[in-house]
């Protein structure tokens, strides 16, 4: 993209985008480097003290009905009682915190272990650090200042006879006396394998049976935290995770990163043996309570059948009643079929009832549904069974969620929805049992009528008999399924199989050094960017050759750097190749572009407050200009504040003022300089008191008249146009203005009123001169035009002390 003075002739080329944030930040390079060794260094801490953590993996085959696993035909027949597992419900159930409970009882994780370390010394014997504050921050960014965990390395383990009322403490630390087998706390001494009243409750110490031989060290300096077991199983549930191994498998992969390994494989198989031991109990449960209902029944048929034939026995020795007829037996095995028949249909019926109040009775509480033995009805059962089935999903998501939870209130819906549909099922099988009932007794009814023809004694034996044949039928059926339930109750086993027990990576996964650094660095360069951008973006003074582009639409023709040599005269002699006086000869080329030659040949030079640097850029300007052979006057229009007869060392006795006051003439004020024969000076002269007025004179444009009749170019400093007018009276009478802006020193609401005061009082074909620029941030280089950075030269416009110059 070109930048175009409105003549369409080109000034210059901006750079890209690239290159100008490049500009921007990369001389600041010893602020990124002071952040990046500060960042670096940081890490290098970080990584020094933060504790590795390790990752321990299993996995867990569970047989899910959705995923195909199934039971082998033997193993299927022995295992009669057995409930279908869902995988998502049975991730929900090993992330529980009943489970997790058990875990952390189990391995005593509410009271852990802990060695000291050097820094925590450290901190101690330098009190003006705070070791709360220091070891808390640690702390929270995963660094462990105060201690190393002594899992594995602790010579005793720490219990709690009821974990859940511990009062929490942060740091108790003990001393373990090996030979005597005690435990020392302050001025206490506790024995080992012993209940012991302490100031932090009842506990126990043990020795650490995963205490490695080479880990212990006699001596060494631990302590002990206790806190609330929530605590703990918070922290479990936060770092495990479980997943599916795929879509279409039924195997769940556990990880959880811990700082000591053996911890994390201890707790990933403490929690699978848990889950494996619970499913088993509810498995268990469930055969319990059908064995104890058969039991019951079976006692009952046991003492009704023994009353039978104790009947018999009676009848028979006082009747003699000892032989019956063929058609009393033919009588007597149809009777005995019917009544059989009736006595299954009671059994039903009772069933049924017992069904019928579990299923009115309950409130979706998970307990062990009656068994429906003799109920051939397969839709009863199945209901029955997913009945239990969201009995069971209802108490685990309660067990684990909140009552309010969509999921609970789902299944506690689908609960709801199922019981109507098993009362309608028990409803229409007691209709069907009823009628079959009637239509047996209607039977049995014939059969009576028939038997009052047999003798009374061989039908009463009859009627015993029939008793006593049903009796034995239901107890001969009780006694099976007894024994059928015993051997699933003895065959029981897990719906899951650990397929892999826990194993823990060799190299930690975390903290990773690349990654450690790679955001340190990352940090610390963000940083840098945002610090610098911060400080710019509130900085009030114009930074950048774009602020001024942003702000007016005039051209900026030139750039001239800071000089550092502290001479208001950059150009000529040991000066002519400096990098400021190229700049100055660019700007002298760059009048070309404003029409300035030897026809239009006045350039006024003005700013908008002073300390921009107007006359140092007028006097080096008319300096540049006479190099070339070329007769220039410097006039010295300032008459607020003139400097420039104190760079050249010029008396000012008579000068303009005198000139437009009338006592002098144009020859009389134009004095000759020492730097070159080919600069004329005519200087301010006596201050007046209205300088202003002075300026409206009409010899003002006699003298400029007079001057361009005799030199090639005529500069003129003025008055900055901000506080005074002095430069909208003369610009009229020029050909070109040179506007200075100084770097890091012109507020840009002053440039931004640039073009607002150019509609009422016009400068003269108006180029801009960006002034005073440094290289950027602590570079000694300059990047190209327009992306300087410093606070411009150091001399003052008005200098308090004079400094004499030698021809060049």
């Amino acid at each position: 993209m070109q930048v175009t003075h409105k003549n369409g002739l080109e000034v210059e080329s901006k750079e890209t985008s690239f290159s100008q944030l490049w500009n921007r930040y990369a001389s600041n390079w010893p602020w990124f480097v002071l952040l990046l060794l500060l960042a670096v260094g940081a890490a290098t801490v970080y990584m020094r003290y933060a504790i590795p953590k390790y990752e321990s993996t299993a996995r867990l085959l569970i047989k899910d009905e959705k995923k195909g696993v199934e039971d082998s035909k033997g193993l299927e027949s022995l295992n009669l009682i057995s409930t279908k597992k869902i995988l998502e419900n049975e991730m929900e159930v090993l992330q529980s915190r009943t489970l997790i409970k058990e875990v952390v009882n189990n391995l005593q994780l509410y009271a852990p272990v802990y060695e000291e370390r050097k820094i925590n010394t450290w901190m101690e014997s330098n009190k003006w650090l705070s070791a709360n504050a220091i070891s808390n921050w640690f702390t929270k960014k995963g660094i462990s200042p105060g201690g190393l965990p002594a899992y594995t390395t602790s010579p005793i383990t720490v219990k709690a006879q009821s974990p859940d009322s511990l009062r929490e403490v942060k740091k108790v630390p003990f001393t373990y006396v090996k030979n005597e087998k005690k435990v020392i706390i302050g001025v206490d001494s506790f024995p080992i394998n012993e209940w012991v009243a302490t100031p932090y409750g009842t506990l126990q110490f043990e020795p650490n049976t995963r205490l490695q031989d080479t880990a212990y060290v006699p001596g060494g300096q631990f302590y002990f935290s206790l806190e609330k077991p929530k605590k703990a199983i918070a922290d479990i549930q936060n770092r495990l995770v479980i997943a599916s191994a795929s879509k279409l498998s039924s195997i769940l992969n556990l990880s959880i990163r811990d700082e000591v390994p053996e911890r994390g494989e201890d707790i990933l198989n403490t929690l699978l043996s848990a889950y494996n031991i619970a499913m088993l109990k509810d498995k268990n449960t469930l055969a319990a309570n059908t064995l104890r209902f058969v039991e019951d029944r079976l006692n009952h048929v046991a003492r009704d059948l023994s009353s039978i034939e104790n009947r018999i026995e009676r009848y028979k020795s006082q009747q003699e009643a000892v032989n019956v007829s063929e058609q009393g037996k033919l009588f007597l095995e149809n009777v005995s079929a019917n009544d059989q028949k009736l006595s299954e249909i009671e059994m039903k019926i009772a069933v049924l009832n017992q069904v019928e109040n579990y299923v009115k009775q309950k409130d979706n509480k998970s307990s062990i549904a009656p068994s429906t033995l003799g109920v051939t009805d397969p839709v009863l059962s199945n209901l029955l069974d997913k009945l239990y089935e969201l009995e069971l999903e209802y108490e685990k998501k309660k067990a684990t969620t909140a009552e309010n939870n969509p999921l609970l209130a789902s299944v506690g819906d689908q609960i709801n929805r199922i019981k109507p549909g098993i009362l309608e099922n028990i409803q229409n099988q007691r209709q069907s049992l009823e009628a079959s009932k009637a239509n047996l007794a209607n039977t049995n009814s014939s059969y009576t009528s028939v038997l009052q023809t047999i003798p009374k004694k061989e039908r009463d034996l009859i009627e015993i008999s029939r008793q006593q044949s049903t009796m034995q039928s239901i107890y001969a059926f009780l006694l099976q399924k007894k024994e059928e339930t015993a051997l699933s109750y003895a065959a029981n086993v897990s719906d899951s199989r650990v397929v892999d027990k826990a194993s823990t990576t060799v190299a930690p996964v975390s903290p990773k050094k690349p990654i450690v650094y790679a955001i340190a660095v990352i940090v610390a360069l963000a940083l840098g960017i945002v610090w610098i951008t911060l400080r710019e973006l509130f900085n009030k003074k114009i930074m950048y050759r774009q602020d001024i582009e942003r702000l007016t639409a005039h051209p900026v023709i030139a750039e001239i750097s800071q000089d550092k040599t502290k001479n208001p005269i950059v150009i000529g002699g040991a000066n002519s190749r400096t990098f400021v006086a190229e700049q100055f000869r660019k700007l002298r080329v760059a009048l070309n572009y404003l029409g300035i030659n030897t026809t239009h040949k006045k350039v006024m030079v003005t700013s908008g407050i002073s300390g921009e640097g107007k006359s140092f850029i007028a006097t080096n300007l008319a300096l540049s200009m006479a190099m070339t052979g070329k007769k220039v006057v410097l006039l010295e229009m300032d008459l607020h504040s003139p400097a420039i007869s104190e760079y050249l060392n010029i008396k000012s006795e008579v000068g303009i003022s005198s000139y437009l006051l009338g006592t002098r003439e144009p020859e009389e004020i134009i004095k000759r300089t020492e730097i070159n024969e080919n600069l004329f000076f005519v200087p301010a002269g006596p201050l007046s008191g209205s300088p202003t007025e002075l300026l409206m004179s009409s010899r003002l444009p006699e003298l400029l008249n007079y001057l361009d009749g005799i030199f090639d170019y005529i500069i003129i400093d003025t008055a900055p146009v901000g506080p005074v007018t002095d430069g909208y009276i003369i610009s009229p009478f020029c050909d070109a203005t040179l506007y200075v802006i100084r770097h890091r020193h012109t507020p840009k609401v002053l440039v931004e009123q640039i073009d607002k005061n150019s509609k009422v009082n016009i400068l003269k074909n108006m180029g801009i001169v960006f002034n005073g620029i440094r290289p950027r941030g602590f570079g000694k280089h300059h990047y190209g035009y327009g992306y300087g950075y410093g606070d411009g030269y150091a001399y003052k416009e008005k200098r308090k002390k004079k400094t004499s110059f030698k021809p060049v």
